[in-house]
């Protein structure tokens, strides 16, 4: 357990400060994916239990979202668990598979969408909150701690196609054969989102973000159906109930769509991919914290073409709102002496 407790204020806190606006130097950072398989103390642990019954099990979720805080002191603290717990909650089949991924029973019909139930959700996910619950206690007092979901357009490909895929052709099959059924996935998933998400802000979490990993492959009319337009509706949800807590969005490889995005939806943070100019989104959204978003490989390479990299996003981005971070998820055989590298060089003067 690490000694200094969640003592100070939220004030105190940087990442905190930069979500809501405030232009922190130097900027605050966390990785996404930051407890994972590069770290040796994470890969110890897979040996106690499979990836879902970690996620599932406070003791366990609890520690490997520490790890990566206790070993590098990162700004942010983000929930271990996965943006599939929500399907898996209502009762839809779901296993890991080592060199597969997830593994799910496909809905492919309203009678398979009709086997799914909601009631379920607040039960099934009560370890999560107790996780959550425990992070409160234990984390360093100047550490935020971030809950997440998966965005409803995303999780509808993992559950529609059974699993990932390279283009969710049968997701986007459903999106213009049967498009009535696919609005009942996606408004489930919508409701049922900002309701879990809720849960998390209850339970401890300062802050939240939604993954939408698979944004990138809609034309603009149907981003603005599945992507933007329930985002709109989570957030306004959340910000009902919890109008202080700041939400992250992040649409990967929206391209151009970022700026309806972030001025439509609500999020108060735009996370950037990897692709992402960060100099040019700040010209597109100009009032709203970024996220990001250095390139996963330039750390996993590492050396002084990653610290060139680190000055120049912190550089686009001084003066205003930044969080820095990966464009994605830190890679699985990274060094761990490249993180150490990476974070005194986001926090050098």
């Amino acid at each position: 357990m690490i000694s200094e407790k969640h003592t100070l204020s939220p004030s105190s806190k940087p990442l905190l400060r930069a979500l809501r606006g405030e232009a922190v130097w130097p900027p605050p950072v966390w990785l996404m994916r930051q407890a994972g398989r590069y770290l040796p103390e994470f890969r110890a642990m897979r040996e106690r239990a499979d990836f879902l019954t970690r996620c599932m099990t406070p003791d366990i979720a609890t520690e490997l979202t520490i790890q990566p805080i206790r070993r590098y002191g990162m700004d942010g603290a983000i929930l271990f668990s996965d943006i599939l717990i929500l399907p898996w909650a209502m009762g839809q089949s779901l296993e890991f598979i080592d060199g597969r991924g997830p593994v799910l029973g496909a809905i492919r019909s309203a009678a398979d969408l009709d086997k799914l139930d909601p009631k379920r959700v607040q039960d099934a996910t009560a370890p999560v909150r107790e996780t959550l619950s425990r992070l409160t206690k234990q984390l360093p007092g100047a550490t935020t701690l971030l809950g997440f979901a998966g965005s409803p357009f995303t999780v509808s490909c993992y559950m529609v196609e059974g699993g990932g895929s390279r283009d969710f052709a049968e997701t986007r099959r459903m999106m213009q054969t049967d498009p009535a059924l696919f609005d009942r996935l996606i408004d489930l998933l919508t409701c049922q989102t900002a309701e879990m998400l809720c849960g998390q802000i209850e339970a401890g979490a300062e802050a939240v973000m939604l993954f939408d990993s698979w944004a990138g492959i809609l034309p603009p009319s149907a981003f603005r159906r599945y992507v933007i337009e329930p985002t709109r509706q989570i957030v306004s949800h959340i910000r009902s109930r919890y109008p202080n807590t700041p939400i992250i969005g992040f649409p990967r490889l929206a391209g151009v769509m970022v700026k309806e995005y972030a001025e439509q939806t609500g999020v108060g943070t735009l996370a950037m991919d990897t692709v992402a100019d960060p100099a040019e989104v700040a010209k597109l959204v100009p009032n709203l914290t970024l996220q990001g978003n250095l390139d996963p490989m330039v750390l996993f390479s590492g050396g002084q073409s990653m610290i060139q990299e680190v000055d120049a996003i912190r550089n686009a981005l001084r003066g205003r709102p930044h969080v820095f971070n990966l464009g994605h998820g830190v890679m699985q055989h990274t060094p761990p002496e490249n993180v150490a590298t990476l974070i005194d060089a986001v926090r050098a003067p």
